[in-house]
């Protein structure tokens, strides 16, 4: 089982995923969205999408650390950077970037971050992998590629430049 996904990571071009998923939210540029990418893996796609459609104002970043509800469970001593929303979210239209959408509960501790800094009037998601193994009811919009892994086995975005996918195994 390890054998097919490995493979499959080997023809992901992540550049045509990217232009890809660009393509797929150019209808959504009417409304003149924000965007905001989750950190880490989800700021490098989102800076990537950000450029590739042209966007004017600059886009977002989350830290979502202090919103995790596994807060206890990662240590507390986690990773902390800032959280970056350089407009008011009220009313906004907002794209919400992250690298792999897995258990969603990223999504939702971003979503709470979110909400923390205003009311907007959409949330899109747009993930650059969307994989098996949700716990909470997240759905993207807009997926790159869509995977299924081994029981133990995590993928993750290796970047910022050149951005590459390796999966990771951890003990159960």
């Amino acid at each position: 089982m390890n054998r097919p996904v490995r493979d499959m990571l080997q023809t992901i071009d992540i550049e045509a995923t990217l232009a890809y998923m660009a393509d797929e939210l150019k209808p959504r540029l009417a409304l003149n969205p924000i965007m905001i990418g989750v950190h880490t893996g989800g700021v490098w796609v989102a800076s990537r999408l950000h450029r590739a459609l042209d966007l004017i104002e600059p886009a977002g970043t989350l830290d979502i650390s202090f919103y995790r509800d596994d807060f206890t469970r990662v240590g507390v001593n986690p990773q902390v950077k800032t959280s970056n929303l350089p407009v008011n979210l009220d009313g906004r239209h907002v794209i919400l970037v992250d690298d792999v959408l897995h258990t969603g509960r990223t999504v939702r501790a971003a979503l709470n971050e979110i909400f923390d800094y205003g009311r907007p009037a959409s949330v899109v998601l747009a993930v650059l992998i969307c994989r098996d193994g949700r716990e909470l009811p997240v759905e993207a919009q807009v997926i790159g590629h869509t995977l299924k892994l081994g029981k133990g086995e995590h993928i993750k975005l290796v970047g910022p430049e050149p951005l590459s996918l390796v999966i990771q195994r951890v003990a159960d």
